[in-house]
């Protein structure tokens, strides 16, 4: 049996730490950013951790356990 794809839109949107954890991108933060505070602006740039079952769903798409 041959060896099972990455899911690609996946790998382009999730990073796994070196600890196993992965982290995602916030959303919100693309469009319509002049009526949204700098504060608000700045908290889109750090990542955020994916956790519970949608962390089982992004591993099994990664083929990470």
């Amino acid at each position: 049996m041959p060896k099972m794809k990455t899911h690609r839109g996946a790998a382009k949107r999730f990073e796994v730490t070196g600890g196993g954890k992965l982290r995602r991108r916030k959303g919100y933060g693309n469009h319509l950013l002049s009526k949204k505070s700098p504060s608000r602006k700045r908290g889109y740039r750090s990542k955020a951790e994916v956790t519970g079952a949608d962390a089982a769903a992004v591993k099994k798409m990664l083929r990470r356990g």
